[in-house]
């Protein structure tokens, strides 16, 4: 039989922590402090009403707020968000968003609950159409790289990935200009989040005006293309692999979709005529 928990959980609202450990070798054990990554709630508000909650890492969180929505498809621009206020709560943290009377009354008729959603990116969607946001948005932006763009961007990521360097535990979204410079980077526990958080942030710098490409340290599923192709970028890089659904995807959204990218080579699913 479980026991439940009479003591409630403290969540930090810090993106790491430092906690006692036992380092267990063949010869030894030894008493020492590592640092973990955070995860806490965070709950998506907006006038007034929650609509998703999230766990995600406690850092960039403005970034994260306006991605989600404009990756969600709940905001159409930036100019759709008035204000964002972060409040801590006992459970968690409330992202409390104010937004455009039109974005919120379609919100509404949406009627989702994404409650908990934290991978598989359909829990609470009334219907395979609404799930997979059909019918697809297309690219119009044919940004084109070279293979050196790619394995410079992939050579100077590590040093910008400050909370993978500490914990281990975090994945990173990158907007990387087309000669292969890292302009934007943002990390979470999860690799949504990431992107999120990053394409957030290429909102509020209008880098969509800006050529260039996304690499993220993650696979890409279906949802990572979708999230892509919503920030206007034609191309995305990841270190991991694809999904079978994400490459059908991507070739029906016009999107150039590179997995497996190592310093030493990488693989195209699709659009290969923007690799010059």
């Amino acid at each position: 039989m479980v026991e439940p928990i009479e003591e409630p959980i403290i969540f930090s609202s810090e993106p790491v922590g430092k906690y006692p450990v036992s380092r267990h070798s063949l010869n030894s054990v030894e008493t020492n402090i590592d640092v973990l990554a955070e995860e806490v709630p965070v709950a998506l508000v907006y006038n007034g009403i929650s609509h998703a909650v999230m766990l995600a890492t406690p850092q960039d969180l403005e970034d994260f707020a306006l991605g989600f929505s404009l990756s969600e498809g709940i905001l159409d621009s930036r100019a759709d968000l008035y204000g964002i206020e972060v409040i801590s709560q006992e459970n968690g943290l409330a992202l409390q968003l104010e937004i455009a009377t039109a974005c919120f009354q379609r919100l509404k008729e949406k009627r989702r609950n994404l409650t908990g959603r934290t991978g598989c990116g359909l829990c609470g969607s009334e219907s395979l159409d609404q799930a997979l946001r059909l019918p697809l948005n297309k690219v119009n932006q044919r940004t084109k790289i070279s293979d050196k763009a790619i394995y410079t961007a992939l050579a100077n990521i590590r040093g910008q990935q400050h909370l993978q360097g500490l914990t281990g535990a975090t994945h990173a979204s990158a907007w990387v200009s087309a000669a292969g410079d890292v302009l934007l980077l943002r990390e979470d526990v999860g690799r949504h989040n990431a992107l999120d958080k990053l394409i957030g942030a290429m909102a509020k710098k209008d880098s969509q005006s800006q050529k260039g490409f996304i690499l993220t340290t993650s696979r890409a599923s279906y949802e990572m293309v979708q999230k892509t192709v919503s920030a206007g970028c034609n191309i995305l890089v990841a270190i991991s692999a694809p999904t079978g659904l994400a490459i059908r995807m991507a070739q029906q959204s016009n999107l150039t979709l590179i997995g497996f990218a190592r310093e030493q080579g990488f693989v195209v699913y699709s659009h290969a005529e923007a690799i010059v």
